[in-house]
């Protein structure tokens, strides 16, 4: 991201970007970041927008061959062609040989490392991935908004948003604006704002549900799943953030055992201190061989849906009601 955004700065751009990966919320950002750099917001004669499957490369390639109208350059933004997953010959050996007037702007999801046209693109422009962000990023990323805003807010709560927002910048953004909304005339922002307006994501039930595995309080780790189907949770998707969590229980777990301290378990796995205390309470409910079985049985699990052999809600129960037991 540090080399798109000196692109922006010096205004020195390449003939095509490539701007991929998970977070939606970063890839959109510098998507328009970049649009705004590289044409006048106002011009609809040298910027072309194509989206979605179907798009025709020979299409892009007879309009990047034009010259632009009484402007530096022409700009086409292509997202979510699938271009980068499938084969797209064409493309690739078009963009060494494009003309300097024109920029392509790819804007996808996924990609396959492995193909023809990522790697034009590599070679020919930029590639910048946007990828989930950790904790602590998140952290000096809200705080940044805040101190804008005039508002101050403790570690303990800031930790408290974050479980119910979870890490998607999207959802941040949305929950935070809420915030703002509701504490507005007050300079702190407290727990209690939080709880009252913040909607709890997956991830903080997941949380909240491990945390009732790991005290043997079943029924209430059974509700939470419940809770989370009726929200429209993919029960594939509730399993992945299990695992997720899982994994994360069985580092803190094993950074114990090796005898770091709270600090340097933080450090490491790149989480504040209130979350980095809250996982090593939960991680004293397992043994480590215990966490070792659970990131495997979430693995069994997963691919025994995959395979048909066990329904996907069927699945996530049985691993609730073995590790509640």
């Amino acid at each position: 991201m540090k080399m798109l955004a000196e692109d922006i700065k010096t205004g020195a751009f390449k003939t095509s970007y490539l701007l991929f990966g998970e977070e939606a919320y970063l890839r959109s950002q510098y998507k328009n970041r970049l649009k705004n750099a590289l044409a006048d917001p106002g011009d609809t004669m040298n910027v072309s927008h194509f989206q979605g499957k179907g798009i025709h490369p020979g299409e892009i390639i007879d309009l990047a061959e034009t010259l632009p109208f009484f402007a530096p350059r022409r700009l086409i933004i292509i997202e979510d062609s699938g271009f980068f997953k499938n084969k797209c010959d064409e493309l690739a050996d078009y963009l060494p040989d494009m003309p300097a007037t024109t920029c392509l702007l790819f804007v996808e999801t996924e990609v396959d490392k492995r193909s023809r046209l990522y790697k034009a693109v590599k070679t020919c422009g930029r590639v910048t991935e946007f990828q989930v962000q950790d904790q602590r990023t998140l952290m000096k990323w809200i705080l940044g908004i805040l101190k804008k805003e005039g508002k101050q807010i403790s570690e303990p709560t800031l930790s408290l948003f974050l479980e119910r927002t979870g890490t998607d910048m999207e959802r941040i953004s949305s929950e935070l604006e809420k915030l703002l909304a509701y504490t507005l005339g007050k300079d702190t922002i407290t727990s209690g704002d939080v709880e009252e307006i913040c909607t709890v994501q997956a991830t903080g039930r997941i949380f909240e549900m491990i945390r009732a595995i790991a005290e043997k309080n079943q029924r209430q780790a059974l509700n939470l799943y419940y809770d989370l189907l009726s929200l429209k949770e993919p029960s594939l998707r509730i399993l992945a953030l299990i695992a997720r969590q899982f994994n994360q229980l069985l580092l803190i777990k094993s950074m114990v055992l090796k005898g770091y301290d709270k600090n340097t378990i933080g450090d490491k796995a790149k989480l504040s201190p209130y979350i980095t205390g809250r996982l090593m309470a939960q991680a004293k409910s397992f043994t480590l061989e215990q966490l070792k079985e659970a990131v495997r049985d979430c693995a069994d699990s997963e691919e025994a849906v995959k395979t048909g052999r066990i329904s996907d809600i069927m699945s996530v129960e049985l691993l609730i009601l073995k590790y509640s037991q």
